[in-house]
């Protein structure tokens, strides 16, 4: 558990709208440029699944190579799953005990002295799971972030994706970057300004508008 004592002077839970939406990009490129401003940084994802035929670098590592940390500080080594499926349904299917909540909780610890800004990287979707009774949404209610990153693609469906994944977020300040953005694609632009204009959200369009954000 995230306590006074250790928790980051800025504490970011970051979610995605679905799988593959650029999650562990954007926080490479967010804490690589914090990093390089003399900003200290740490990121932590509490479980991770993967492919091992995959020949790219996991999101432990991704995350790690931007902070500076090793892999298994981002990611506790026991906690790599290697099946390309939610954390507690890879375990099960490669015959280990599932996580629960509180142990990922119990391993979710930060540097001494805390950092600046510590990035906290969940998996999939909101209600994807990340130990077998619970998800992002009960995460961000353990550890009460400072500030929501929500990745979302920037083309079609991105408004009812974004829309339907800030809603358990209520409570919390959000920020949503939508990823892939491109200024010359007319329907990028109009979703932008709908999330931003017509629903009030907080919307940025690059990592480094989001960097400025958080630092």
């Amino acid at each position: 558990m995230v306590t006074a004592a250790n928790r980051p002077g800025h504490l970011v839970l970051v979610i995605g709208t679905a799988t593959d939406v650029g999650k562990t990009w954007v926080g490479g490129q967010v804490l690589t440029a914090l990093r390089a401003a003399g900003i200290p940084v740490a990121a932590r994802k509490p479980a991770q699944s993967f492919d091992p035929a995959d020949p790219h670098p996991t999101d432990a590592m991704v995350l790690a190579a931007a902070t500076g940390e090793t892999p298994d500080q981002v990611c506790p080594a026991h906690r790599n799953y290697e099946v390309p499926m939610a954390p507690p349904m890879a375990a099960a299917a490669l015959g280990l005990e599932p996580p629960t909540m509180a142990e990922l909780l119990a391993e979710l610890t930060w540097p001494d002295p805390a950092p600046a800004v510590g990035w906290v990287e969940t998996v999939g979707g909101p209600r994807s799971p990340i130990g077998i009774d619970g998800d992002a949404v009960d995460l961000a209610a353990a550890i009460q972030p400072d500030t929501i990153v929500l990745v979302a693609d920037a083309g079609l469906g991105s408004v009812n994706a974004v829309l339907l994944s800030v809603a358990p977020f209520s409570e919390f300040a959000t920020v949503v970057i939508l990823n892939r953005y491109d200024d010359t694609i007319d329907l990028h632009r109009r979703n932008f300004a709908w999330l931003q204009a017509r629903k009030g959200l907080e919307v940025v369009t690059n990592p480094e508008a989001l960097r400025k954000r958080l630092a």
